[in-house]
């Protein structure tokens, strides 16, 4: 039997725009029905069974929650799996890395945690900003390499907004 649809496992149909405190809400729920401490007394292939649904419900969860793994697995479903590491192949957007890079590096050796808001509120839209865009071209299989392309710049993003949270963390101590 194969693997359940992540959208399936929570009554949600495929779509980018999820209502994550229902999201939330319907995993607390299913976690606990699934949770293997339930099944402590039952015979071992029933432990196996629920630790198995309990793995694959929180892997479900966690591709869901976060914008930039929920498109790419939305792309995965018409069966396009991209690949993990693409050069991007955008001058633009390349350019907007490295000036992103630089004033993060700039901030890091004036140890501006000050200087940091600001930088969160602009990663903050720009992100909003290619979820907007991915949302409204993700379903058009004509538009299939702008979906990738914004896929891309979204992952890119995330791992900026990690590095901007790890400054945070180094500066506060």
């Amino acid at each position: 039997m194969g693997t359940p649809c992540h959208f399936a496992l929570f009554e949600l149909s495929p779509c980018f725009r999820l209502d994550l405190d229902q999201l939330s809400s319907r995993y607390r729920d299913l976690a606990w029905t699934v949770h293997p401490d339930r099944f402590a007394d039952a015979p071992e292939r029933e432990r196996r069974q629920a630790l198995e649904r309990a793995a694959q419900l929180n892997e479900a969860y966690h591709i869901l929650r976060t914008p930039s793994r929920r498109a790419r697995y939305l792309l995965s479903l018409d069966g396009y799996e991209m690949p993990l590491e693409v050069t991007v192949q955008d001058p633009e957007f390349l350019l907007q890395q490295m000036q992103l890079r630089e004033e993060l590096e700039e901030l890091q050796e004036e140890g501006d945690s000050a200087g940091i808001i600001p930088f969160k509120r602009r990663l903050k839209a720009a992100q909003a900003a290619l979820e907007d865009e991915f949302d409204a071209c993700w379903s058009d299989s004509t538009q299939r390499e702008r979906a990738e392309r914004l896929v891309r710049r979204m992952q890119f993003l995330d791992k900026l907004g990690s590095e901007v949270r790890q400054l945070e963390e180094r500066l506060d101590d």
